[in-house]
């Protein structure tokens, strides 16, 4: 190798580590003023809240579980919505995701408007679809199933989609070689190599559910969350922590059971 040769990798070289350092050097001082403007930087702050801290914590122990038996439907209430809300989003998101990746959707009209329809979805929080659902159709578990639904459609196409877009092209060509219809293609090409994908999304999403579920009762959608809220606004914070350790043993349980379906589907 000649000498001009190895300086032209080393300069090369030193300018991909400059680049590196300068990517990282302006994510660090993103952090930092994120952390500045937000007041986490703030000791001081905390320093105050100590008194407070203490006084919240010696009225939430010891947890009052004398209320258990009444939480036990809002918590079915809150496994059934996030079932049901991840059952909406699956159902609706495969068609949008299709139709907005680049390898199968119709044309470049179609996925722009799905994707557009996906961003819209994914940007609305689950809590303000709450809002929404709950003004339209009233108290009660359906609103938080519709608002789980809709936004989990957002996230779930994205993913959907972007599985999609990273699939072998031969089987797909190959299908369409021997004449098969876009539905055929589809079916027989496409989703046979993305099930897996999709089924780890779609349980990922469920263990989510569960969670956002729980807040979503703060707006009168139903479930456990309703409950935590009724006990934080009379100030019965021992009843707050008991209602937060069974949402906690909820949230293993179903973890659990993610996990055990995730390995079932290896």
């Amino acid at each position: 190798m000649s000498d001009s040769s190895y300086e032209t990798i080393l300069i090369q070289d030193g300018a991909a580590r400059f680049k590196r350092n300068a990517v990282l050097a302006a994510i660090l001082l993103g952090v930092v003023i994120a952390l500045w403007v937000t007041g986490t930087l703030d000791a001081q702050r905390f320093a105050d809240a100590w008194p407070a801290i203490a006084q919240l914590s010696s009225e939430m122990f010891p947890p009052d579980f004398g209320r258990f038996e009444s939480w036990i439907m809002p918590l079915i209430d809150t496994v059934a919505m996030s079932i049901a809300g991840t059952a909406l989003a699956v159902a609706f998101s495969l068609p949008l995701a299709l139709l907005s990746a680049r390898n199968t959707t119709p044309n470049a009209i179609v996925y722009q408007v799905t994707r557009l329809i996906l961003n819209l979805l994914r940007s609305i929080p689950e809590l303000i679809m709450g809002i929404i659902f709950v003004a339209m159709v009233g108290f009660g578990a359906l609103p938080g199933v519709l608002a789980l639904g809709l936004h989990s459609i957002g996230m779930v196409g994205k993913f959907f989609a972007e599985s999609i877009e990273h699939v072998d092209e031969k089987p797909i060509e190959a299908a369409r070689a021997a004449g098969a219809t876009p539905f055929q293609v589809i079916w027989h090409a496409v989703l046979p190599q993305v099930m897996p994908q999709l089924a780890d999304t779609t349980i990922y999403r469920w263990e989510y559910n569960f969670r956002a579920s729980t807040v979503l009762g703060a707006v009168g959608a139903g479930g456990i969350g309703f409950e935590l809220i009724a006990a934080l606004r009379v100030l019965e914070y021992a009843q707050v922590s008991a209602i937060l350790l069974c949402i906690l043993a909820c949230v293993t349980i179903v973890d659990g059971i993610g996990a055990q379906l995730r390995k079932s589907l290896k």
